[in-house]
């Protein structure tokens, strides 16, 4: 079970991970976070940046350390991290490398509705989504191998992970597209049967109705 973060918000965590390395003022975190692609990795909600950063300071995660003013600029808050915010990174860090939780990417929603489409169609589709996922490991495994030869690998290991895990994925849709271009896919034929002829096949109305009744509580 996750803990309860004093503020739980990820770009938090993000925020702390750019100050232990040096004091920043706001606007100077926001670009080195981008610059270092932190958005890629979290969720970010780069509208509630300010909230974010004054939370942090009110429960005592950040402080204040001075002002600056460059020409006619708005004067700008340099923040540094306390003891208690490194705390809160190495808490926080170890939870989410320890502790798996649910994910629900968008392409798990889609397969969820998938009988929505003809059975041809949804081949085409997954298709060029092995295609594009193919292009894009391939650029990205450029792009890695690139900065490897710069960058220590401990600080590139979530693109490693990234990688790994959209790899596994296109060997799972190749492995669909080959039953499903095969006929080979269990229950291909009545769910062709279904767009073909708009009739729910015996098996599905069936497995419906078991599933109704096992859930009506009103008996």
């Amino acid at each position: 079970m996750p803990k309860r973060r004093r503020v739980g918000n990820l770009l938090a965590l993000a925020v702390l991970s750019a100050l232990v390395q040096r004091p920043m003022h706001p606007y100077e975190m926001a670009t080195t976070l981008r610059a270092w692609g932190k958005d890629q990795d979290m969720e970010f909600k780069w509208g509630s940046f300010y909230t974010v950063i004054r939370n942090m300071d009110k429960h005592h995660l950040i402080e204040a350390v001075e002002s600056l003013r460059e020409g006619r600029r708005p004067e700008r808050t340099v923040y540094r991290i306390t003891d208690a915010g490194r705390a809160e990174l190495v808490d926080w860090a170890r939870e989410l490398v320890s502790t798996p939780m649910p994910e629900l990417p968008r392409f798990r929603a889609g397969l969820s509705v998938l009988a929505a489409l003809h059975p041809d169609e949804a081949t085409d589709l997954l298709r060029q989504r092995l295609n594009r996922l193919d292009e894009a490991l391939r650029r990205d495994r450029e792009t890695l191998d690139a900065h490897l030869r710069e960058i220590p690998r401990l600080f590139l290991v979530e693109t490693e992970y990234d990688l790994a895990i959209r790899g596994a994925e296109a060997t799972w849709l190749r492995g669909l597209l080959a039953e499903l271009t095969s006929g080979a896919y269990p229950g291909l034929d009545s769910w062709r049967a279904f767009h073909e002829t708009g009739e729910m096949p015996a098996e599905l109305t069936e497995l419906a109705e078991r599933t109704s009744r096992g859930t009506d509580t009103t008996d």
